[in-house]
């Protein structure tokens, strides 16, 4: 025996917005409909899954535009990074993306840790390309210079 209901989210491994599945009883009514992630399959949940939608894509687009106007500003700035050496070259601790979010909101602007694709570590003097990715259409290359203190 199964119900059919109406997904109002993704839902992984079960399907995405706006699709029609049918679950186990128990997992609709103790999981589903309570979370808000799908509804019965009336004329009201089709209505609130096309205001539903229409609010998503109004967010995107929004975000999208943000993350446009951050990557104008970030394509013209580079960070500078004081930090120690041991022997002018190599540094004494090392500089993340912790660090590199510290200094743009320094300049500025503020980013999120999870943005920054630091895929290791800095851990000597010198300039490096950093990418930085806003959205998922929209990434920069940041330039890091890491400087002798």
């Amino acid at each position: 025996m199964s119900v059919e209901v109406l997904l109002l989210s993704d839902v992984p491994d079960l399907g995405v917005a706006g699709a029609t599945v049918k679950v186990a009883p128990g997992y609709a009514r103790n999981y589903l409909l309570p979370k808000g992630l799908a509804g019965p399959v009336t004329d009201e949940t089709l209505r609130r899954l096309e205001k539903l939608r229409k609010e998503r894509e109004e967010l995107a687009r929004l975000q999208l535009a943000e993350a446009c106007s951050k990557a104008a500003k970030l394509k013209d700035i580079s960070v500078t990074i004081r930090a120690r050496t041991t022997d002018g070259q190599k540094l004494y601790g090392s500089v993340n993306a912790a660090g590199i979010v510290e200094a743009l909101e320094a300049q500025g602007i503020a980013l999120d840790r999870s943005q920054i694709g630091l895929e290791e570590s800095i851990y000597e003097v010198g300039q490096f390309d950093v990418p930085v990715k806003l959205h998922a259409e929209v990434s920069v290359t940041l330039k890091v210079w890491v400087v002798e203190e």
